[in-house]
């Protein structure tokens, strides 16, 4: 087995949780009448957390005061909503029960809000994972690996036999920091290219593909 411990990238990785973040950004802009976003815009805005989704997602100039405002707001409505259309892609449960039958630890490490996270784990994979995070306060997000640190230590597992999985240059990054390997899912919220482009050398196009290369 060529790895003992994968921790994993939530959004765009295990579930598409792409048109809820979408809609809750366009319904916060437009409480407080501001321009909205396209849905490219939003998913290549996610990935460093939701406090630079929204940062990114507003017009240049805007007062903290009026970010803080809209982040408040899209908090709110993304709480309730965050499971409206969010759904874990085709084949990532079963990947997951896979890993853990035969010996693998499989861990959860989130840029997302961590109240956001374990609600979205409680719902599609209750029970499934041997540890679970999201941003806290205190510990730096990705790519520091400060996050992927903790995770370690929780487990009692070493960085040898770690794989890192992903969707975009923020996990390539994560992985790299770590000093480890990264398997990246082309399902996710970047293209092919882009993902070339920033460094991406392992790159899987199913779920299927991803617990060969795991386990290989």
């Amino acid at each position: 087995m060529a790895y003992t411990t994968a921790i994993f990238d939530l959004d765009g990785t295990l579930l598409n949780t792409l048109n809820d973040l979408y809609t809750s950004v366009n319904h916060a802009l437009k409480v407080y009448g501001l321009p909205e976003r396209s849905l490219a815009d939003v998913r290549m805005f996610t990935g460093n957390g939701i406090a630079r989704l929204i940062h990114l997602s507003l017009p240049e100039g805007t007062s903290p005061e009026l970010e803080a405002q809209v982040f408040d707001e899209f908090k709110r409505y993304y709480d309730a909503h965050k499971l409206d259309t969010t759904r874990p892609y085709t084949g990532m449960s079963e990947v997951i029960g896979d890993l853990r039958h035969v010996g693998v630890s499989c861990a959860v490490a989130s840029n997302k809000a961590d109240f956001a996270v374990q609600g979205i784990i409680d719902r599609y994979f209750p029970g499934t994972f041997d540890y679970v995070t999201g941003e806290r306060e205190g510990v730096p997000r990705k790519p520091n690996r400060a996050m992927i640190d903790a995770i370690l230590a929780t487990l009692g597992r070493s960085q040898e036999g770690l794989v890192y999985v992903g969707d975009s240059e923020v996990d390539i990054e994560t992985a790299k920091n770590c000093g480890c390997d990264c398997i990246i899912c082309s399902w996710g919220f970047r293209d092919r290219d882009w993902l070339l482009e920033h460094g991406a050398t392992t790159i899987v196009d199913t779920p299927a593909q991803l617990e060969r290369q795991i386990l290989a």
